[in-house]
Order: structure tokens, then C-alpha cells, then sequence
């Protein structure tokens, strides 16, 4: 690699500018060709997901890179280094979005390598090693499939074969067959094989869109991250009461599980704002609350169900909302004459982003004379699996405006610019 003190001057003699226009234009198409009303669908193991892999593949192979693709449908795009037995440096993020999300959530970071590698290549530059940018599959899997990063765990030797036998929430059908239904092998990441590892990738970059206020309101086009948050959910979580008629029955005769579980969301709530106040971050969402179709206006609820999604960097954050859940259920249970089954549970692990992957881009932002500041995840990521698997992973946020997960999401080009010329500064020190 590259010595940091090399790298302006590598920058200013090359003139490494991003190719920021094919960027751009890659963003007008996905858009176009994955709309769903005001937003963008693209599948997880699905057409959408499909269309946007060819589609980067297209640009790859008109770049003149070499594409392949692995046994669980991760795309590869190389630029060749001097040394092809070097571990090579990876960077990207993934192509599927939520339903009706935005266009740029996973996208910008497969863009923005491609926007790189181009620059790099039109100025003639030939990193010593292998440049791959990689298009994970299903990141947003937490949206189709109840599991994490099957497409880069997969590719990983980190997908446990029980993972691929959950069903997709839309189609019914399992994770594997849908990989199959793609064309892909689901039986190598059964077998735990690997095509990454820490001895054939020396770091793994993956650049995102920031998608909290945070950047937006400070005005910092960039962020470095900290860590990634771990997570504890329950997907399938039910409050059984009894149903009975609204106007005759007193409130002590109530078994009501919409008023039950709305006194556990309070009781969480409250939980974290005390967690938050001895100096704790994290993050606490009852992502729905719901009666079911058997409620009606003159019913007491007599059953509910509910999705709980805690995060945080600091696993013992996470660990005591779910020691207060353990107290509040039974209180509530007694209290209201409910019963609660939170069903199976599900999660993933914190990851810290490598220290000396953070300097180098903080001096990458220095040398591309972009504004930045360092800053956690909220969310979860691809490189949070690869950290877990021991290569040494990072990521960048680029500002972003409207949140994320929605069809407002609204990244201004210009930011994106300045992120990708940080990306194309740390190449060149960490390929060079």
C-alpha cells in the first residue's frame, strides 16, 4: 500500500477525479426501472434486484473490468492490480432497496465504486493490487427474509443453513429458493464454503447514505463511522387478551391487549430515556402495533401483535431493554389479565470499524479537502459481516436529506462528489 504521505501527491499528479457522471446516470436508470409509485422496489432475490445487477454488470464490462459473480449471486468488478496475489481491496454495498424506498439506500455505494475505479482507470492510474467493487445481494433482507446480510454472509462462510430456510414475507418461499430461482447455489453457503477471507481481502469500504438528520443538520458533507450498532428484534410478537363488547364491560372485567401492549411501549420508552440519560446511546423502535382483522369499533381488543427492533454499538445497551422487558410482561400480564408471547427472537452482533481504516480516510478527506466528522451507524450494514468475519471493513456516510427507508430520499450529487473523491484518495493509498 501506498504510504499516507504519498497520497495527495499520487492525487494531484494523476488528477484521480471520480467519474461522478456515470454515476449519476446509473441513478436516472435504477429509478426508472425499479418506480413503484413514488418510491423504488427492487427485490431482494427477485426482478429488481436482477435488473440492477445487470445493470452494473453493463457498466463494469463497458469499463473493461472483470466481472463474475459468486455461488450465492454477489457481483465482482475488478480492476486488475500489478500483483494479482495480493489481497485485494474491496469496496461497495448492496443494489436492493425496501419496498417502496428510495433510490438511494445501498446504490450509492456500488456507484460510487464504480465512479472511482472509472476515475482511476481514465487517469491512468494501475493500483498494485486488485480493485474489486462488489454488489452484495439482499442487505435488505430485514425487509423480505427475517435475516441479516445474506448475500455477503453467504459469500462469507457465515450463513447458517437454518437462515435458508426462512421464508420471504411477500412470496412464501424460502431464502433458497429464491437463490435458486436466480440462478444461484444455496447448498455452497449451506456448506459454510467461503469466497472471501482474511487472507485474499485486505479491507472491505462500503460508502452509504447517512440515514438520520445528523449530516444535514450540521452541514458535513461526510462522515467516517465508528461502529456499526448490534440488534436485538422480535418479528412475531402477540398480546392475547380476551374479546368482549366495548360499551358492556367495566374496566376492571377488561382483558385488553391493545392497552396492554401500548403500556409495555411506554414502559420501554421510558426505559431507554433513562438508559439514554446515564449516558447510553441506542436506539428503541416498536416498528408495529397492530390489532388484528378481528377487531372492530364496538370490540375490546382481545389480541394484538407487535415487532420490537432495539440497536446499539454497546450489546449492554441492548441487553437491558430486553432485562426490562423481562420485568414489564409479567407486571402487565397480572395487571391486565393478558398474555404475552414475544415469539422467536433474532439479531446481530455490534462491529467497531477498524481504527486504521478510519485514519486512512480520515486522511483521504484531508487530501480530497472535503469537511468530515466521525459518527456511529444507527443502522446495519454489510461491512458489520465483514468485520465479523475478520477482515478489516469501514465505512463513509455521505449527507442525505428526507431519511432513508422512504421515497423521499434525496441525496444531493454534490455530496456525493465530495464522498466519492475521499473513496478514490484512500485507493490510491490503499491499492497503490
Amino acid at each position: 500500500m501506498a504510504g499516507p504521505s504519498a497520497v495527495s501527491e499520487m492525487a494531484t499528479r494523476l488528477n484521480l477525479v471520480p467519474d461522478v457522471e456515470l454515476a449519476a446516470r446509473m441513478f436516472d436508470e435504477l429509478r426508472e426501472r425499479s418506480r413503484d409509485g413514488e418510491g423504488v422496489t427492487r427485490e431482494a432475490y427477485g426482478p429488481g434486484e436482477r435488473m440492477a445487477h445487470a445493470l452494473a454488470r453493463r457498466e463494469a464490462e463497458a469499463l473493461g473490468l472483470e466481472v463474475s459473480a459468486d455461488p450465492v449471486g454477489n457481483l465482482y468488478m475488478t480492476l486488475p492490480g500489478r500483483d494479482r496475489a495480493a489481497p485485494r481491496v474491496l469496496l461497495g454495498s448492496h443494489l436492493d432497496s425496501v419496498p417502496n424506498g428510495g433510490n438511494y439506500d445501498g446504490a450509492a455505494g456500488v456507484l460510487a465504486g464504480l465512479a472511482a475505479v472509472s476515475g482511476l482507470k481514465r487517469a491512468g492510474f494501475t493500483p498494485g493490487r486488485d480493485i474489486v467493487v462488489m454488489a452484495t445481494r439482499a442487505e435488505e433482507a430485514g425487509a423480505w427474509f427475517p435475516t441479516s446480510y445474506p448475500g455477503s454472509r453467504g459469500a462469507l462462510g457465515r450463513l447458517k443453513p437454518e437462515e435458508l430456510q426462512v421464508r420471504r414475507q411477500d412470496s412464501g418461499r424460502t431464502l433458497a429458493e429464491h437463490m435458486r430461482e436466480e440462478g444461484f447455489d444455496p447448498d455452497f453457503a449451506a456448506r459454510g464454503e467461503r469466497v472471501l477471507t482474511p487472507e485474499n481481502t485486505a479491507a472491505f469500504l462500503e460508502l452509504h447514505i447517512e440515514q438520520g438528520p445528523v449530516l444535514d443538520a450540521e452541514r458535513i458533507p461526510v462522515a467516517i463511522v465508528t461502529g456499526i450498532p448490534g440488534s436485538r428484534r422480535l418479528r412475531q410478537g402477540r398480546v392475547l387478551g380476551e374479546y368482549n363488547h366495548s360499551g358492556g364491560t367495566p374496566r376492571r372485567y377488561r382483558r385488553d391487549a391493545a392497552i396492554a401492549l401500548a403500556e409495555l411501549a411506554v414502559a420501554l420508552d421510558e426505559e431507554w430515556a433513562l438508559l439514554e440519560a446515564r449516558g447510553h446511546t441506542l436506539v428503541v423502535t416498536f416498528c408495529t402495533l397492530a390489532t388484528t382483522a378481528e377487531a372492530g369499533f364496538t370490540k375490546i381488543p382481545g389480541e394484538a401483535t407487535f415487532m420490537l427492533d432495539v440497536r446499539s454499538v454497546n450489546p449492554a445497551s441492548v441487553d437491558a431493554i430486553f432485562a426490562a422487558l423481562a420485568r414489564k410482561v409479567p407486571e402487565i400480564e397480572a395487571r391486565r389479565g393478558v398474555r404475552f408471547d414475544l415469539g422467536a427472537e433474532t439479531g446481530s452482533l455490534a462491529s467497531p470499524m477498524d481504527a486504521g481504516l478510519r485514519a486512512a480516510l480520515a486522511r483521504a478527506a484531508e487530501a480530497a479537502g472535503v469537511r468530515h466528522r466521525e459518527m456511529a451507524s444507527g443502522g446495519g450494514h454489510d461491512a458489520a459481516a465483514f468485520g465479523a468475519a475478520g477482515i478489516p471493513a469501514a465505512m463513509l456516510f455521505v449527507r442525505n436529506q428526507n431519511g432513508s427507508h422512504n421515497p423521499h430520499e434525496a441525496m444531493r450529487m454534490e455530496d456525493f462528489a465530495e464522498a466519492c473523491a475521499v473513496v478514490t484518495h484512500w485507493l490510491a493509498e490503499a491499492a497503490g
